[in-house]
């Protein structure tokens, strides 16, 4: 179930048994709901789930044991780890819901949306590719679009939430009264110019 760097280096499909039709990622899965549930409504599509936390790994291995999905592999660390290794515009779909938002100030440089991480997705995903963003976090949402109107790769994107069922996140930010947003944001012909380490 894990990915093998090396193999997602050379073709990211060859992941799959049989090789997958599509390429998608989720980063930061938490107890990967949304993960299982979207493997299973798209079998030909290869799924690769990043995240970092035991709990969160542990449930998925144990929904891909009970609903038998042979489709989805799993990076059990930093997402960034992957998108160094992905080919040039091997991915179709990205997903980013309710990440950690860093509220403190001090802390916003941890934040995954960045400069940085958005050059990588620029260069991992397919033109026409779809990220898909969902936080409760109003600060948070604004940020990310100030992200994504700075950065040439991505377009500013729809705020309709798409179909899926409500995370465990989004229950908890619905119980607390904070609304949920969702965005769809699409890869451009753009690119940055100059290399992209």
């Amino acid at each position: 179930m894990s990915v093998p760097l090396d193999v997602a280096a050379q073709d990211p499909t060859q992941l799959f048994t049989p090789p997958c039709r599509e390429l998608w990622l989720e980063i930061g899965f938490g107890d990967g709901s949304h993960l299982a549930w979207r493997a299973a409504a798209n079998p030909d599509i290869g799924f690769i789930g990043c995240e970092p936390y035991v709990n969160g790994v542990t449930h998925l291995l144990e929904r891909i044991a009970a609903q038998g999905q042979g489709n989805i592999r799993i990076h059990a660390g930093d997402a960034r780890d992957i998108l160094a290794v992905l080919p040039s515009q091997s991915v179709r779909r990205v997903f980013i819901l309710f990440p950690d938002p860093w509220p403190r100030k001090r802390h916003h440089k941890r934040r995954f949306i960045s400069t940085e991480n958005l050059d990588q997705l620029t260069r991992v995903m397919a033109q026409g590719g779809v990220l898909h963003f969902a936080s409760d976090s109003a600060e948070y949402c604004e940020w990310t679009l100030a992200h994504i109107k700075e950065h040439p790769g991505f377009s500013e994107g729809l705020h309709d939430r798409f179909e899926a069922p409500i995370t465990k996140y989004e229950a908890k930010a619905r119980a607390a009264g904070r609304l949920a947003r969702h965005f769809h944001f699409i890869r451009t012909m753009a690119e940055k110019s100059g290399p992209v380490n």
